[in-house]
């Protein structure tokens, strides 16, 4: 069968016999058991038969046995080596982890828990024992819609791999699952409500929260008027608050939220509606129809006006800094870099001119400090900037330890001084290299076969030499030398 399978021990027919004992483990798809049989064990094909977890018949697979001698032992344990899972150097690494998802409430663990257990249960309703006798089967032991092997099989499929919360949970609550397939199945046929609720206690009835299982607002048929969610609704946690849907409000979301009036109201509905814009409170959706204004705004005549707050001084800007009305608000921007404070923007909003800058006019505008001699080094010369000005050395000379003193030029060089002494023995070797090749080609009287030799090796010593001074000869080149 699918979910118990032998790992280890003695379990060989002639080994577990009628009333003796003998020790075997069988893996059960997250945990393991060890039984030793003392009982009379039935074979049926590739199965056994014996007690289980909880006094009922299940089929295990029969184990497998170490064969005798020495190539069939060996080919048993490469079979063996080979279905355990690799060392963990022969893995490969797993790929770099985020930040974990957050983790759900065990109420909804136990939920998928138990939606998976009654589909392993549909999923199994017409399945058999699978020994090959299924009337033996069920004449020697019990149906197998009530028995330990369709519950064994049922939960081997529970919870995918990936599924930490549900293995852990499973595992805390397995014996409470075999008790209720066993024992509790007649007088409490939900195994949500058995389990989750008046077992484990992880959940509330629906409409209820918190460790004592208290009613939302609104009540638990429609728990925050059904315009919103009750926090921990189902759950032994939660503070039972109702977050409203939008245009809702209220303890239990029986109201109208701000900015919304209601458009139809009966014993069992609400419809809210938006007011026009910047009306917080209205009688209907047009811009005459406000009670109430949002912030930045003012009621005048059923109707929501922009309050200026540039104009009634209800702006808090900084000291160089002016105020921007906007609807329903207002903006503080920086002024000009001309101004010591403004009334706008520009440097024509100044209310004070920055130190150097001037009013001209209505403007502050800035001074040119050069016009007057404000640079008293030598060879120095004034360059005015925005706001002020800087000295900088004239040309042709450049600033040293704080006075400013003529560039030297360096006189040109010739070609071949500035040559490193390894340039220098590779120019002799191409030099001596010519000669033999020139009086190779004279020795030939001028045979082409030489004369190519001649040129090809020319070439290629001096695209040698310029490539390690390629550099040096193209900037000799530009500047003259």
């Amino acid at each position: 069968m699918a979910r118990c399978h032998w790992l280890g021990g003695t379990l060989r027919p002639r080994d577990c016999s009628a009333g003796g004992g003998c020790t075997f483990y069988a893996g059960c798809g997250s945990y393991a058991v060890r039984r030793r049989l003392t009982a009379p064990v039935s074979w049926g094909g590739r199965f056994f038969l014996l007690r289980g977890l909880r006094g009922s018949p299940a089929w295990v697979k029969m184990a497998p046995w170490l064969p005798k001698g020495l190539v069939p032992a060996v080919l048993w344990g490469l079979s063996l080596f080979l279905s355990l899972p690799g060392p963990i150097w022969l893995q490969p690494s797993p790929p770099p982890q985020s930040s974990p998802p957050p983790q759900p409430h065990p109420c909804h663990t136990c939920r998928g828990l138990v939606d998976s257990f009654n589909k392993g249960l549909e999923r199994t309703i017409r399945d058999n024992f699978g020994g090959g006798n299924t009337a033996w089967e069920e004449e020697k032991l019990s149906k197998y819609k009530d028995s330990e092997t369709r519950l064994v099989e049922v939960l081997e499929g529970v919870c995918s791999k990936s599924d930490f919360e549900c293995h852990r949970l499973l595992e805390l609550s397995e014996e409470l699952v075999e008790s209720w397939w066993f024992h509790k199945q007649q007088e409490a046929p939900d195994l949500f409500q058995w389990l989750c609720s008046d077992s484990l206690k992880l959940c509330c009835p629906a409409g209820t929260f918190g460790p004592s299982c208290l009613p939302c607002p609104g009540g638990t048929e429609r728990p925050c008027g059904g315009y919103g969610q009750c926090e921990g609704e189902g759950t032994r946690g939660g503070s039972g608050q109702c977050d409203c849907q939008a245009g809702y409000g209220g303890e239990a979301c029986g109201q109208c939220g701000l900015g919304y009036f209601e458009a139809e109201r009966n014993a069992s509905h609400l419809v809210c509606s938006a007011c026009f814009g910047p009306c917080a409170r209205c009688s209907g959706p047009e811009e005459s129809n406000c009670l109430q204004c949002k912030k930045g705004w003012a009621l005048h005549h059923l109707k929501c006006v922009d309050i200026d707050e540039c104009g009634t001084e209800g702006a808090n800007c900084g000291a160089d800094q002016f105020c921007v009305n906007t609807e329903g608000s207002y903006e503080c921007r920086d002024c000009a870099k001309a101004c010591l404070g403004c009334m706008g923007a520009g440097p024509g909003r100044c209310k004070k001119c920055s130190p150097g800058y001037q009013q001209v006019g209505s403007k502050c505008l800035d001074v040119d400090e050069c016009e007057t001699e404000v640079c008293p080094g030598e060879n120095e010369q004034c360059e005015n900037t925005e706001g002020g000005y800087r000295c900088i050395c004239a040309e042709g000379y450049k600033q040293m330890e704080g006075i400013c003193v003529k560039e030297q030029i360096p006189e040109s060089a010739g070609f071949f001084s500035e040559m490193t002494e390894d340039e220098l023995v590779v120019l002799q070797q191409m030099f001596f290299g010519v000669i033999i090749c020139a009086l190779a080609t004279l020795a030939a009287k001028g045979d082409l076969v030489f004369t190519a030799i001649f040129i090809g090796a020319v070439a290629a010593m001096t695209g040698y030499w310029l490539s390690e001074r390629s550099d040096r000869v193209l900037e000799g080149f530009i500047k003259g030398r």
